[in-house]
């Protein structure tokens, strides 16, 4: 039985997956009597694993004996797939939430941005819905908050049918605890009830106004919105991050309700943690291109 993380590492996911499981003090197990053969480090890098394969649940067990992540993660037997299955069910999605929130406790955004998509939650065809004129099956509704120079996720929400982006983003405010934070919105925020509430966090929402009739529109923060802000070009960050994150998968596999929220929740963890190697190894690269001069030409 394991009772210890070795301390050497095997790959940067790896590193990360420790280091984030070790900020967030989980536990090795969970239980404290029964079996033991897997530690929740263990659960949390194989599922990370999974997302960032692209492949089918199945198709991920069966590939998962080729690699060398087996020996890194220190498994003692390959995990099956309803194991792999059981373990979405184990984490919720509050857990899942602090796993991401810990990942960016030291992330100081000055400029966000605020969109949302549709994602396809049923695994249906949509060529084929036309052809038998089947009724169409409602999309899920996905909101992000992102930070515009780093393109890390720091808040998300998932709803199960299409609502107003307005909802989404009221959500998200709600929790946010970053202060003195410009927050760019497209003409889908346009909403003084939203601006109110931003304001009272201590942040400022600009969102260009509706093609509306009125010449002045209500609300004293709509009318400060009149005019297209300088910075608002950084807003079309966020389209690229939901290309990234679909880009891993274009819908989603889970087939309940609140098992969808938290596969969205750990792919949105996923693209973080690959965000976030990917800024240590350009940083790395700029520090040694400054401190290591050039050889001399012959």
């Amino acid at each position: 039985m394991q009772k210890q993380l070795s301390n050497t590492f095997g790959h940067k996911i790896h590193s990360m997956i420790i280091k984030l499981c070790h900020l967030m003090e989980l536990p090795l197990h969970f239980n404290h009597k029964g079996p033991k053969i897997f530690t929740n480090y263990q659960r949390v890098g194989l599922i990370v694993l999974f997302l960032r394969s692209k492949k089918s649940l199945m198709e991920f067990v069966e590939t998962l004996c080729e690699s060398l992540w087996p020996k890194w993660l220190g498994l003692r037997e390959i995990p099956g797939k309803s194991t792999i299955h059981d373990w979405l069910k184990l984490f919720e999605l509050k857990r899942v939430r602090e796993l991401n929130n810990y990942l960016l406790q030291k992330e100081t955004p000055d400029i966000m941005a605020v969109d949302a998509t549709g994602l396809d939650s049923w695994q249906r065809s949509r060529h084929y819905e036309n052809r038998i004129r089947a009724e169409h099956m409602p999309y899920a509704k996905a909101d992000i908050l992102i930070d515009t120079d780093t393109m890390l996720v720091h808040d998300f929400n998932l709803r199960i049918k299409p609502r107003h982006d307005v909802l989404g983003a009221t959500t998200m405010i709600r929790r946010m605890k970053a202060k003195k934070v410009l927050i760019l919105g497209d003409k889908g925020y346009d909403s003084e009830p939203l601006h109110r509430l931003t304001k009272n966090k201590k942040n400022v929402l600009f969102a260009p106004i509706r093609d509306f009739s009125v010449n002045v529109p209500k609300g004293t923060n709509r009318r400060l919105c009149v005019k297209k802000h300088e910075k608002y070009s950084k807003r079309s960050c966020v389209e690229s991050v939901f290309h990234a994150i679909k880009s891993m998968k274009n819908c989603l596999k889970s087939k309940i309700h609140y098992m969808k929220k938290r596969e969205f929740a750990w792919q949105v963890l996923t693209y973080n943690i690959k965000k976030t190697i990917q800024s240590i190894n350009a940083l790395i690269k700029l520090l040694s291109q400054q401190l290591i001069p050039d050889a001399p030409e012959e």
